[in-house]
């Protein structure tokens, strides 16, 4: 498994442990008194609510960036059709909003 994939899993691992409690106690705060709890019911519901997570996570994850995984960017040049591999670490790229389009001059000497 490549290195973007282990992060994938560790991110997505901690969204769905996350929304699997958060179900289990909705599930359980419904009831007035411990006796009256469904197990059953937030079991499951919490079960189902941690794979819609997991699938919910195969969109995006926000926290996960590609540049996070190796800070290198091909840029293509359209004056010769050379690729040219530009490349910036992820600590160049703090500060940044890369959410915005980013737009490289390229001097060709």
């Amino acid at each position: 498994m490549n290195e973007f994939g282990k992060k994938w899993w560790k991110a997505a691992g901690k969204r769905a442990i996350k929304t699997i409690a958060q179900t289990a106690i909705a599930c359980i705060g419904t009831s007035a008194v411990m006796s009256d709890v469904n197990w059953i019911m937030v079991l499951s519901a919490s079960i189902l609510s941690g794979i819609l997570s997991l699938l919910t996570s195969i969109a995006g994850l926000p926290e996960l960036k590609e540049n996070d995984i190796n800070g290198n960017l091909i840029v293509s040049s359209n004056a010769n059709e050379e690729l040219l591999s530009l490349e910036i670490t992820p600590e160049q790229l703090k500060g940044i909003d890369t959410k915005n389009e980013m737009t490289f001059k390229i001097i060709h000497k």
